[in-house]
């Protein structure tokens, strides 16, 4: 389990082509096993149709969800987010367009499965022989029991002539629907992928840089954290047995907290490459990092809210 959650964080935070090909071979794999061991078409006319499409579309909304739980930015969008006077100007926007990246991003496993599916052939060939709109167009011309015999075909049991061999015409439907669902996914997500390298606003060296800035921070800040809370336990407890009055121990504040925590904006003005960084150069005055004009969210930067450190899957 652990293994495989590793897997879809590599794709979840997109960093790399690796993640992607991972979640799809795992994927694919889990279909193929899925489809072979379990799925069993009743071969009746009532229960064809639905569950063809409950193995056919569930699994693929189950992964959906996966998609978004298993992300640090839909937690970092999340958490806090219906607490009174928590929401800035602006930033319903920010969150709309953080929901359509993750969005994206969570899709491609959902999509995977469909499309193997779909290759295979074994779910829609059960849902479509199920199908009284496709079984009219398909037993067009055909014996006069074609439409009570279909529902048979996929488990080889149809005695009308002819209508056995309508098993091959619903598996080519199936496969051309894969093959464009294939098709259709690859060139989308080039295009996104072209058009967001494009629109990035530091060159491709700059971003290399910027991501192993933020792996630095993400390790120095856990180590950090880690020896803070460590100490602050330590006192608390030692003073918890020896009835006596911790000594003061700095911590930031919930208000510090939330700041490092909100989502990056980029500024071409005043470049930071992570919240925390934005905030040790605040304003001493205001002690703020709010929004400043020229702050915009960049999608080709949004492995800037993904660091594990604020990831589930260490919960």
């Amino acid at each position: 389990m652990e293994k495989f959650r590793a897997v879809l964080d590599l794709h979840l935070k997109h960093r790399s082509t690796l993640g992607y090909g991972l979640v799809t071979l795992l994927t694919a794999g889990g279909e193929r096993m899925f489809s072979a061991a379990v799925f069993q078409c009743p071969c009746t006319a009532a229960w064809n149709l639905p569950y063809g499409l409950v193995f056919l579309l569930v699994p693929a909304l189950v992964l959906l969800v996966l998609g978004y739980v298993l992300s640090a930015r839909t937690w970092r969008l999340l958490t806090g987010c219906c607490a009174s006077g928590a929401r800035s100007r602006g930033s319903g926007l920010r969150g709309a367009i953080v929901c359509a990246q993750l969005s994206g991003v969570a899709a491609l496993a959902p999509l995977t499965w469909v499309a193997v599916a779909l290759l295979g052939g074994a779910f829609y060939e059960c849902a479509a022989s199920g199908s009284t709109f496709l079984g009219r167009r398909l037993c067009r011309g055909r014996a006069a029991n074609c439409t009570a015999q279909l529902p048979l075909v996929p488990c080889g049991q149809a005695t009308a002539s002819g209508v056995q061999d309508l098993l091959k015409e619903i598996k080519a439907q199936s496969q051309v629907l894969g093959w464009i669902l294939i098709a259709a996914v690859v060139i989308f997500f080039l295009i996104v992928t072209s058009i967001t390298q494009c629109l990035s606003p530091v060159s491709f060296l700059q971003l290399k840089f910027w991501k192993i800035y933020l792996k630095q921070e993400e390790q120095i800040l856990k180590s950090q954290a880690t020896e803070h809370a460590t100490e602050l336990a330590k006192e608390n407890v030692k003073c918890f047995f020896d009835c006596c009055h911790p000594k003061k121990c700095n911590t930031p504040s919930i208000k510090d907290w939330q700041q490092i925590s909100s989502l990056y904006t980029f500024n071409r003005n005043n470049l930071y490459y992570s919240m925390l960084h934005k905030y040790v150069n605040r304003n001493e005055r205001n002690h703020s990092i709010r929004s400043s004009e020229g702050d915009a969210m960049i999608p080709v930067l949004g492995f800037v809210d993904s660091p594990a450190i604020n990831s589930n899957a260490e919960l």
